[in-house]
């Protein structure tokens, strides 16, 4: 689930960009006093991913944000689904050869970038384009989606901002590797089913994506995008044909109705209100017993799928969850 303009799908509608006649003007300043200087250079491909802490922040990331789109990826030690997130986000950034560059911002070291992002669950992932920050997506996500996030933000650098991205020097980080060329990523054993349940998500084909990501969970069943993919092509499925003022009414009407509970719920998270979906769930795990408590829980445990179980969010409601349980 990607709150703040993150689309479920994740890919973040770019359109919304605010100023970009103004923010152009400035990336082209900006672009002529880094040539001046004698910068604009090509860069090893090393440099397509850097560490980033609120010292550098504004020459690393809002200053080269000049020239190339800057994804950020907030990630910490601690958490387990960053540690997926992050070597997919640098193998891209290394793939896609200086058309945006990757700045990793360790959240635990750098709590000031970490309250102006307005960040509430890692890993989140924003990008800065001509000192403009975007939201991308938060959680994990499949490859696929990324892909389609990062082609759609450097389809508006380029279009909106003049942004063609940086030259890459393969040979500065020695013949040896040069010479190689970038290793070829095998295809895994799932990447077509995968594929395509990305594909029929697009297409709104919910039932197509939540089988597609059944077959994948049949055979694995730990499989990480598939799990995540699943949450959320249920859960659009679900809210597709509600009518939402009706499904708020019968919620604040009927306190007691456990169906009218769990579709709130949904809606709200889908909204991007997760503390207020998981805080209904769990209230209504409290009221009921049998069946009616049972469904609240099971509706409650298929939101955190969504979210991801290192969310802070998740961790508090599940500890919610445990104290009414028990």
């Amino acid at each position: 689930m990607q709150p703040r303009n993150m689309s479920m799908s994740g890919v973040v509608d770019l359109a919304a960009v605010k100023a970009a006649g103004e923010a152009k003007v400035k990336a082209e300043q900006a672009r002529a006093e880094t040539a001046r200087q004698g910068g604009g250079g090509a860069v090893p491909p090393s440099a397509l991913v850097i560490d980033v802490d609120e010292a550098g922040f504004e020459r690393d990331v809002l200053q080269r944000s000049a020239e190339v789109p800057v994804v950020i990826d907030f990630w910490a030690e601690w958490c387990e689904p960053c540690k997926q997130l992050g070597p997919l986000l640098e193998r891209l950034a290394r793939e896609y050869n200086g058309r945006f560059l990757l700045a990793k911002v360790d959240v635990d070291a750098n709590q000031m970038l970490m309250q102006q992002f307005g960040i509430q669950g890692i890993p989140a992932v924003f990008a800065v384009v001509a000192g403009q920050a975007l939201p991308l997506f938060q959680g994990a996500a499949p490859e696929a989606q990324i892909r389609q996030t990062l082609d759609q933000l450097i389809q508006v650098g380029e279009e909106r901002f003049g942004l063609t991205g940086i030259a890459v020097d393969a040979a500065a980080d020695g013949p040896e590797e040069a010479e190689q060329g970038p290793a070829e990523v095998p295809a895994g054993p799932y990447d077509a089913l995968l594929e395509a349940a990305v594909q029929a998500l697009d297409a709104n084909d919910f039932a197509g994506a939540v089988q597609a990501y059944k077959n994948v969970l049949s055979d694995d069943p730990a499989n990480t995008e598939a799990k995540l993919g699943l949450a959320q092509a249920e859960l659009l499925s679900r809210v597709r044909d509600m009518d939402p003022q009706q499904v708020r009414n019968d919620a604040a009407e009927k306190p007691g109705d456990v169906v009218a509970q769990i579709a709130a719920a949904d809606l709200d998270l889908v909204g991007g209100h997760v503390e207020d979906a998981f805080g209904r769930l769990v209230e209504t795990v409290r009221r009921n017993f049998g069946d009616d408590r049972d469904a609240a829980r099971l509706r409650l445990l298929e939101l955190f799928e969504v979210i991801g179980p290192e969310d802070p969010r998740v961790v508090a409601a599940r500890t919610a969850l445990a104290r009414v349980l028990f």
